[in-house]
């Protein structure tokens, strides 16, 4: 399968508003609302793009780690598995390093983490050691990453139509509080994060007035992180890099900044541990890790590249199970209301 120009238009849609009506895409984009549906079922159907929504693991309200593991070569494939079954890992990838595995690991706060994750680590047969570097701070996450193929008015209109789970809250917001009755509505966005007040209806024998009042509060809530999602062999940009690196403590936010600027960027985060800044990028190719390198060098003065790792395959991304060719199973282990921190 080979995606077109007009796929890829539809998904730098979504990415930009993830539940955008078909009627609002085709005004933009140029097409029938049918159409534009037709096609985004074809490549929900081949795993090729698919729209979710997670836990944004803001460092106020919740634990986001970033776990190292080790495990008996012979046994990596089990112990992969193994990971991938637990929903507070939302993303699972083989590094070719000095570790094996790469964790991502969301919890309702570092306690849950220390007494109720890491004790189940050490139960699975094969894995050996494990290193956490806790996140202190997010500065940008996966769902602001975008393919680039519409125009600047494009991408203009459809931000114009974005609704608020386009934009998760910044830094200095705090999640809404959500009542436990809204709390069902998750699973269902997570599986799909365009999934309307009609199908969870449906799913949850609700009244639909009361799910779509319920889904406008859990939307407006920040709660959540929404994403649209492409299959990594379709993007363009088939390596994925990440760097371990120290940045002098003042310089966090400019090099947060700086990073932005970067469009390569799908991840960055200030951390604890060996390093206390981390940036993940996809890359054309192997040859542009060098030509990055320099790049971030030269865009935030003082910052100390510590190692770079180059990830392999990826099991598991934001909840989602991935075939070996990156494109999605629809199978989704992820976490959801059960780990939401008292109150939200």
């Amino acid at each position: 399968m080979e995606l077109s120009e007009e796929d890829l238009r539809l998904i730098n849609a979504l990415q930009i508003s993830p539940r955008l009506s078909w009627s609002d895409a085709g005004q933009v984009l140029g097409g029938h609302a049918t159409t534009l549906a037709a096609r985004w079922d074809r490549l929900r159907e081949a795993g090729a793009a698919w729209t979710t929504s997670h836990l944004t693991g803001d460092p106020k309200n919740m634990c986001l780690a970033m776990v190292d593991v080790d495990c008996e070569m012979h046994l990596r494939p089990d112990v992969t598995a193994a990971l991938a079954e637990l929903p507070e890992i939302i993303t699972v990838e083989e590094a070719a390093s000095n570790r094996d595995l790469t964790l991502t690991v969301i919890t309702r706060d570092l306690e849950q983490f220390s007494t109720q994750l890491l004790p189940r680590l050490k139960e699975i047969r094969g894995l050996t050691k494990y290193h956490t570097a806790l996140c202190t701070r997010i500065h940008i996450s996966g769902y602001a990453w975008r393919l680039n193929v519409l125009t600047k008015a494009e991408q203009q209109a459809l931000r114009a139509l974005a609704g608020p789970e386009a934009i998760p809250l910044g830094p200095e917001s705090t999640a809404a509080p959500l009542p436990e009755s809204h709390l069902a509505l998750i699973p269902f966005l997570a599986r799909d994060g365009r999934a309307t007040a009609a199908d969870i209806a449906r799913a949850l024998g609700r009244n639909p007035a009361t799910v779509q009042r319920q889904l406008g509060r859990v939307l407006a809530s920040g709660t959540l992180s929404f994403r649209c999602e492409i299959a990594q062999r379709f993007s363009g940009f088939p390596v994925t890099i990440q760097w371990f690196a120290n940045v002098p403590a003042g310089r966090h936010e400019a090099a947060a900044i700086e990073s932005r600027a970067i469009r390569n960027v799908r991840f960055a985060a200030s951390t604890t541990g060996r390093t206390n800044f981390t940036i993940i990028m996809w890359l054309r190719s192997l040859a542009e890790v060098l030509e990055m390198e320099l790049t971030v060098q030269q865009r935030i003065p003082g910052i100390e590249l510590v190692e770079s790792v180059v990830m392999l395959n990826t099991a598991k991304r934001v909840g989602w199970m991935l075939n070996p060719d990156s494109t999605a199973t629809g199978e989704v282990v992820a976490p959801y209301a059960e780990l939401l921190p008292d109150g939200i």
